[in-house]
């Protein structure tokens, strides 16, 4: 029989089944031939043959080491790994010197997950036969298995010492290299995630791999000309193995097109997708590309058609689950968003991007008390103090409540004129679907004035909506008094505004905001108010915009001794403004504009306003900002031409979770 011991030994397991089944035809109860054909059967595939032919065996043979043996691998082979877990455990107790019984329990065990117990098992194997080659391949995957298991829990040095032994037994192991760079990635560290990458550029194939990574990584680093012209690089590599190594070409025309997509190059992208699909109907991660353009260009519907056919074909598809989770948050669906995301769980424990994504949506429906204060002057010699207490308590996704109390003192320093205010405010926002919510506002205000005291009502109701994509309207109403300074508070002049706002965004950077409000006021006057700005996102991280404002009010009456009403006022300015990531520790924001401003038939003034916020978030639940402001904008004060308001927010977060959380965990994995 040895043609056949030579046939197994050599991977030709297709010989070997033939060769003993003609055996077997002439010596139907052999033994070794019995074995052996077992063997060839299992390793061709054909495992539940096997563990019956091995079961057979046992039983006939019940003190047979060798037998016992090959029926524990044929449990592996079949994938019943607790029942293979139990007879390997049997087995070491028999004999803790057999090589292929200690192996098989490691390999067991790193199957189930158990990876600390098939680590000591693999390294016993290895001292039992040193530098054996199926013992190293197996303490690679163990390694590999528990590295991923411990990274997941966040134990990233640990996961990195593991995979650093593996460079030990395989110098440069592709395998091992990718899952040190992706660890990398998830700790920011990208100069070593880029080191890590580009060592892996051994050969044509693997330089295809390491160019994708470094598109990655010049990604996370915000350069997006850079990832697409790496991506490139690497797209043009792939063309040569199209055909002998499609799962290559595919993976790397995934990441030029993803690059297309964060570079906004959006017909490209789409246009490469066409291209892809012919090469791979239907397939899965092509179906990715087009949901993940819709998310990128706000087609949010074609989006979740396409990730439910990702799922359709794969219930447990990682794009599909957390790529359908952020499309339903996108559409404003944040329970369906919260399920994808647990399902992600479900598939994928401890995934960092599903638990990021459940986070943030906890955090947006969990209540806060939020406190601002803030002191203001201006030339006209009048000064105040503004201190505002908000609550805000979502009772579900769509429904939140809120309170809020404000607090203002002003006087005027040279006619020593002074007033008080204390407004209440009750407010709801209800959110109808992803495109109209209804926020509404009542409240009483107390005025305390040098000659008056009073009590008004207060009110505001927005309709917000999504009309078209990429697009916004919201319809107002607001009713508040004139308070600027104590004389004005004290007059109670009540305003009725009207409000209409409009923004239009585009897929090119550029965005036109319009807000037209009609005021009619208890003293008779009315005020038509029209601001328009056209503004371009030079960068994404930060946001950099530049843009021109223009800004034209009149009102029916003209009363300049009491508060600002010019019969026209126009205004046009340029404005730059940077905003840096908000989630960060640390975070800012700037604006600067420059204009002229033109008061009815007075000669034009330049104008010049600025605005600066710098904020540290302490914690997950707590954070804090200061600000300042500066314009001398004629109709940003009722009383004069040069105005400054600095300030402080406090934010917290005074529960963990939403009150409504155990409808959430309910959907936990």
């Amino acid at each position: 029989m040895q043609e056949g011991f030579k046939y197994l030994e050599t991977g030709k397991y297709a010989n070997a089944k033939t060769f003993f089944e003609d055996i077997l035809k002439q010596y139907p109860q052999n033994k070794t031939a019995r074995l052996c054909y077992g063997r060839a059967v299992g390793l061709l595939g054909e495992s539940k043959q096997a563990v019956s032919i091995f079961t057979t065996l046992l039983q006939e043979y019940p003190d047979d080491f060798e037998i016992k043996l090959n029926y524990a691998e044929s449990l592996l082979w079949d994938r019943q790994f607790t029942k293979a877990e139990s007879f390997y455990e049997k087995l070491t107790q028999e004999d803790d010197t057999s090589f292929p019984a200690v192996l098989g329990y490691a390999n067991t065990l790193s199957n189930l997950k158990k990876y600390e117990k098939a680590l000591i098992l693999v390294n016993k194997a290895l001292q039992l036969q040193k530098g054996n080659a199926n013992a190293l391949l197996s303490r690679k995957y163990v390694r590999l298995g528990y590295a991923n298991a411990i990274a997941q829990d966040k134990k990233y040095d640990e996961a990195l010492q593991l995979l650093d032994q593996n460079l030990i037994d395989f110098p440069n192991d592709k395998d091992t290299q990718l899952n040190k760079a992706n660890i990398y990635l998830i700790t920011n560290k990208l100069e070593k995630a880029k080191n890590t990458y580009k060592a892996l550029a051994v050969s044509p194939k693997d330089s295809i791999i390491s160019l994708n990574g470094l598109a990655l990584v010049a990604h996370k680093n915000n350069k997006e000309k850079k990832a697409l012209f790496i991506a490139g690089q690497a797209k043009n590599k792939a063309a040569h193995f199209k055909d002998d190594d499609k799962t290559l070409y595919l993976s790397t025309a995934e990441r030029y097109i993803q690059a297309l997509l964060w570079n906004k190059k959006f017909k490209d992208a789409k246009e490469s997708i066409d291209q892809l699909q012919l090469l791979y109907p239907d397939h899965s991660r092509v179906l990715a590309l087009y949901a993940t353009h819709g998310m990128y260009t706000s087609r949010f519907k074609t989006s979740l058609q396409n990730y439910n056919t990702i799922l359709e074909k794969e219930a447990g598809s990682f794009d599909g689950n957390l790529g359908i989770a952020n499309a339903y948050r996108a559409v404003g669906d944040d329970i369906k968003s919260y399920t994808y995301a647990f399902k992600t769980l479900e598939y994928y424990p401890k995934q960092p991007d599903a638990e990021k994504l459940i986070k943030t949506l906890k955090k947006s429906h969990t209540p806060f008390i939020e406190e601002k204060t803030a002191y203001t002057f201006d030339n006209g010699d009048n000064e105040a103090v503004n201190i505002t207490l908000k609550v805000e308590v979502p009772l579900s996704t769509r429904f939140k409540t809120e309170a809020q109390y404000d607090y203002r003192t002003t006087k005027n320093t040279v006619t020593r004129n002074e007033a008080t205010s204390n407004d209440f405010w009750l407010g709801t926002l209800y959110k109808f679907n992803g495109n109209i919510s209804l926020q509404s506002k009542v409240g009483l205000t107390n005025a305390d004035g040098f000659t008056a005291d009073y009590t008004e009502l207060v009110a505001e109701v927005v309709l917000k909506t999504k009309p078209f994509r990429l697009q916004n309207l919201d319809i107002g109403y607001k009713r508040e008094l004139q308070n600027f300074n104590a004389d004005l508070l004290n007059r109670e002049i009540v305003m009725n505004n009207y409000s209409l706002n409009y923004n239009l965004g585009t897929n090119f950077n550029l965005g036109w905001y319009t807000q037209y409000i009609y005021t009619s006021q208890t003293d008779e006057n009315t005020r038509n108010l029209l601001f328009t700005s056209l503004y371009y996102s030079i960068l994404q991280k930060p946001v950099l915009k530049v843009g021109l404002n223009y800004q034209y009010i009149t009102f029916k009456d003209q009363v300049p001794t009491i508060y600002f009403s010019p019969d026209q006022f126009n205004l046009g300015e340029v404005f730059l403004e940077v905003v840096s990531d908000p989630q960060k520790n640390w975070y800012y924001s700037a604006s600067a504009a420059f204009g002229q401003q033109f008061v009815e038939d007075d000669p034009a003034s330049s104008t010049f306003r600025a605005e600066g916020k710098f904020g540290h978030q302490f914690s997950q639940r707590f954070n804090a900002n200061i600000y300042g402001k500066y314009s001398n904008i004629a109709s940003a004060t009722a009383a004069g031409f040069e105005f400054v308001e600095l300030g402080f927010r406090l934010k917290w977060y005074f529960m963990k979770n939403p009150i409504f959380n155990k409808k959430i965990i309910g959907l936990e994995p």
